[in-house]
């Protein structure tokens, strides 16, 4: 067989595992929450006020760094997304007690 076979093989193998990646997490996540309308957002990569940290990482992933501080009454995090230098993020989510109330999306 030659070369380039052994390529267009791999190519269409990576396809089709990405297609079955992504059944396999939507399946996951309507097992999950039981609502197709939020999985489709999620499957978006989409984030909204009201939404959970579960959702959010549903969403977006694990953020690459979160900045934290604890108030008296509340908890704020500052959940950073796609580094563009150091210490330098184009998404920042702000979450309090536990949802989204917030992002800078630069």
């Amino acid at each position: 067989m030659e070369w380039y076979w052994w390529i267009i093989l791999i190519v269409v193998g990576l396809i089709f595992w990405g297609y079955y990646q992504n059944k396999w997490k939507r399946e996951r996540l309507i097992e999950k929450y039981g609502d197709a309308d939020l999985v489709d957002k999620l499957m978006q990569g989409m984030f909204w006020q009201g939404q959970t940290k579960e959702q959010l990482i549903d969403s977006l992933g694990k953020p690459l760094n979160i900045d934290q501080k604890v108030l008296k009454t509340k908890t704020k995090e500052a959940w950073k997304y796609n580094e563009t230098g150091k210490n330098r993020y184009a998404l920042k989510i702000i979450i309090e007690n536990g949802e989204v109330v917030g992002w800078d999306k630069k």
